[in-house]
């Protein structure tokens, strides 16, 4: 047997309570309104022993982050998912000691009412989907080494332009047998999600108008190649809201191809068209504003869904 070439310690760590489902009503009046969340938590800290020792004395079980969970979302759930998830972090680095950090990842789940005899419906809704809103909240440290940093999001957007795309002029070599698109179909699943350097004044209103600043730059730009429709997407919205420090974007290119009808005697005239799932270019980009605050461990991940 060889000796070991050094010694072996635990590396990062951190536990938490994932995937809650919350479903909030608000009976305040005969119209109710509903929130849908799933909520995952996450604590870092002083967790050692619990790995190396199997002490649990330091450990909050994630059982106990679950009643939290459901209870702040009665207790702290009348604004915007983002409050929320700050109420949720900051209770668990300043009233349990062993936590330095914790982190808050939320997804939301839209509804919209019933139409009845052209009315929405007071109590009877329908999901809207597949797109998910989207929030994760960290905190750490307290007094003058408190820091905060809330990226809110959304996944799954389903966007397409039948024109106004391109993509030629491209690098080829012994294996490229790629054709120059001059005129395409533009779609893809957007994941979408961007950092704050200070609070909006509204939340959810930023939320919708960053959405609707990138939808419509996706919409009216003419573009070369998804690369440059991402970044413009995120230059949009960065240059609308001054409270954005960065924005990351997850873009599978969602091919479509013209389908032969030749062999039937049909002209096509760009009008079917094949939707291939698999397999797909999947471009990422992320856009910043220069001199703004760092990141620090704002984009550490959890459940990796948010």
């Amino acid at each position: 047997m060889t000796e070991s070439p050094g010694k072996i310690v635990l590396g990062p760590h951190q536990y938490g309570k994932a995937e809650n489902r919350v479903v909030r009503i608000y009976r305040d009046t005969a119209r109710h309104e509903i929130r849908d969340l799933n909520v995952s938590s996450c604590l870092r800290g002083a967790f050692d022993a619990a790995h190396t020792d199997g002490d649990q004395s330091a450990v909050l079980p994630t059982d106990t982050q679950k009643q939290t969970i459901f209870s702040y979302a009665k207790e702290h759930g009348d604004g915007s998912i983002e409050e929320y998830g700050l109420a949720l972090a900051r209770h668990f680095v300043d009233d349990i000691a062993p936590v330095e950090s914790a982190r808050i990842e939320i997804e939301e789940y839209a509804w919209q009412r019933v139409p009845v005899n052209g009315v929405g419906h007071d109590h009877s809704w329908t999901r809207v989907g597949p797109e998910v809103r989207t929030a994760a909240i960290t905190v750490r440290g307290s007094g003058s080494e408190r820091r905060e940093w809330v990226i809110g999001g959304v996944k799954d957007l389903m966007i397409l332009k039948s024109t106004g795309s391109e993509f030629a002029d491209f690098l080829t070599d012994e294996y490229t047998v790629l054709e120059p698109a001059h005129d395409r179909i533009l779609a893809t699943s957007l994941i979408a999600r961007w950092r704050f350097s200070t609070p909006p004044e509204d939340w959810d209103a930023a939320y919708v108008g960053i959405r609707a600043t990138m939808i419509a730059t996706f919409a009216t730009l003419h573009s070369k190649a998804l690369q440059q429709t991402l970044y413009e997407m995120g230059v949009a919205a960065l240059e609308a809201y001054a409270c954005l420090a960065e924005i990351r974007l997850s873009a599978p290119n969602k091919h479509h191809f013209a389908y032969d009808l030749d062999r039937f005697g049909v002209r096509n005239n760009g009008e079917v068209f094949y939707a291939a799932d698999r397999p797909y270019g999947l471009i990422q980009a992320s856009v910043l504003r220069e001199g703004a605050p760092e990141a620090g461990i704002a984009w550490d991940p959890y459940t990796g869904t948010v």
